[in-house]
């Protein structure tokens, strides 16, 4: 029977939930606030970790901080958890929260156009 879970998901898990600690209460840098961690993607061999974040504004400033911070990172996630190598991290802005509000905006759009051209009930112009 195979594993519901692999050790690369299992990993993923535990690094997600010590950056979201690690960036909330740790991190110093002023340019790195408020953010979310949305998923990590470990490769099998444990050497990279994409970490996707989302922010409130993913600006170019927070990108940068978020890299200067990548080596303090490691080192603390070095120290919280128990493996032999811990992989590079790897931050990229998770646009689809942005990209979901944009389409719920649109929609709604489309429905208030279609009710301003809904001709008049009939039964009243009669």
């Amino acid at each position: 029977m195979a594993k519901d879970f692999s050790r690369s998901d299992r990993v993923a898990e535990q690094i997600q939930r010590e950056l979201a600690d690690l960036l909330q209460f740790e991190v110093k840098d002023p340019r790195v606030g408020m953010v979310t961690v949305t998923e990590v993607v470990v490769t099998g061999d444990m050497a990279h970790a994409k970490i996707y974040y989302s922010a409130k504004a993913g600006t170019p400033e927070l990108q940068e901080g978020l890299e200067k911070t990548a080596g303090f990172l490691r080192g603390q996630l070095a120290k919280r958890m128990l493996l032999r190598t811990v992989p590079q991290l790897h931050f990229i802005y998770d646009a689809s929260i942005d990209n979901g509000m944009r389409l719920s905006r649109l929609i709604d759009e489309a429905l208030v156009n279609q009710d301003a051209t809904k001709p008049a009930d009939k039964s009243q112009t009669s």
